[in-house]
């Protein structure tokens, strides 16, 4: 296992760069060398990594001069600098969409598909936290009969939006709170006209309409489910929900395998899937909340049921942080692989 990789953390300063920095931490990620990147709006801040501070620095392609692993937190400044970072030599892994439907560029998730970040040519894309989630429950699933159809509906905590969405849920219910008018400034999509409270309401929007009236996110649902898997043939039917949760996003699925499966043999599987925990006992009241799975990196899984009506189906219920697994962790567990298997 290679042990002296220069490492730099693109977008350092925000939510998925801050849990960057946790996680090296926590998982005592192995380094030589740390670089923390992000806008020159953020730059000569100081943070403070292992006991060490770092100044963080202003983003540019030279950033990226020697060094080995970049992790980039997301946003439209992936796409101008992802590719100078693989220029100068780097492994850039990217948790925005920009790369993800690439056909030169491996989607994985590190439980599922690793063998994937072999076939890289200096870009690895991150996929969308609600698929990380989903599939990690459906993985097992997919392996003991193959899925045919896959009908999910999210509900999905304001920290998908990011700080700000966080920052409008916690300033609404204290406005409500007051006896105020609360404001809606960013929901459900920031660059849109319209906006709607989040505070106590649910939103069935999260980014834009597309013309086959699915939005974008759902489309990453269906798109990066086939690329993950490596199965086109998968019926995906998603339905993406923003809730008043502040983390961890929440989904029902209903999954229909090639063969009819026993919900004895499906939990057995979810169990054995390293990344995966079964809450599953509706007599005590057991099952995943986002509250439960909030900062947390497994992905949780209960509700299951035989479909009531199809043999093939079956019906279950998963939360997950996507903070951690549907970003950050799954990022670094890329970087990892990539380390224990000299694949610098």
């Amino acid at each position: 296992m290679i042990s002296n990789a220069r490492v730099a953390i693109l977008g350092a300063t925000g939510a998925v760069g801050q849990e960057f920095i946790q996680l090296i931490e926590e998982r005592n990620f192995p380094y030589s060398e740390l670089k923390l990147l992000a806008s020159k709006r953020s730059a000569g801040k100081e943070l403070t990594v292992k006991g060490k501070k770092i100044i963080v620095e202003e983003a540019t392609p030279d950033s990226f001069n020697d060094i080995d692993i970049a992790l980039f937190a997301g946003g439209s400044v992936s796409k101008t600098l992802a590719p100078e970072a693989a220029k100068r030599g780097a492994i850039v892994i990217d948790n925005s969409s920009t790369f993800r439907m690439d056909p030169n560029v491996p989607l994985v998730i590190p439980e599922i598909n690793p063998e994937d970040v072999k076939a890289q040519q200096g870009i690895i894309a991150n996929p969308n936290c609600s698929t990380i989630i989903m599939l990690m429950a459906l993985k097992p699933i997919h392996d003991l009969s193959p899925i045919k159809e896959i009908v999910v509906s999210t509900y999905q905590a304001v920290s998908g939006a990011g700080k700000e969405g966080m920052e409008e849920l916690t300033k609404q219910v204290e406005a409500i709170v007051n006896g105020e008018t609360p404001q809606a400034n960013y929901l459900p999509v920031a660059s849109l006209d319209t906006h709607y409270q989040i505070a106590y309401n649910l939103i069935p929007q999260i980014d834009v309409f597309l013309d086959n009236d699915y939005t974008k996110e759902e489309m990453k649902m269906v798109n990066e489910t086939h690329k993950v898997l490596h199965d086109d043939t998968i019926a995906v039917a998603p339905t993406t929900v923003r809730v008043p949760v502040m983390r961890s996003h929440a989904m029902s699925v209903r999954v229909k395998t090639e063969k009819p499966l026993e919900v004895a043999a499906v939990r057995e599987a979810l169990s054995a899937m390293p990344g995966v925990v079964v809450c599953d006992d509706p007599q005590q009241m057991q099952y995943p909340m986002p509250l439960d799975t909030s900062f947390k990196n497994d992905v949780s899984v209960g509700r299951l049921r035989k479909d009531l009506y199809d043999p093939n189906a079956l019906n279950l219920w998963i939360s997950g942080d996507q903070i951690r697994k549907g970003a950050a962790l799954n990022t670094l567990q890329i970087a990892e692989y990539i380390l224990e298997n000299d694949l610098l």
